[in-house]
């Protein structure tokens, strides 16, 4: 399997994980004010998902100018 597909399957796997991680700290703040940790819950994957989608972004991007270096400058 490739490596960009693997991050696409984990990429994807982390926006539902943030989602419920946002759904918990809205029932937590409906209750009064929360403890630090609730807010907090849905940060780790919201970086990880910073770090997923800026390389899924960046890859078609570098993959042109990998191209354009190897053929030259003429794609």
């Amino acid at each position: 399997m490739n490596w960009t597909l693997k991050i696409r399957q984990v990429h994807r796997w982390l926006s539902i994980a943030f989602t419920l991680a946002v759904f918990v700290n809205v029932a937590a703040m409906t209750q009064g004010q929360p403890p630090l940790w609730i807010g907090l819950l849905a940060l780790f994957p919201l970086i990880l998902l910073l770090a997923s989608g800026l390389y899924l972004f960046a890859r078609p991007y570098a993959a042109r100018w990998q191209a354009g270096r190897l053929t030259g400058g003429r794609i």
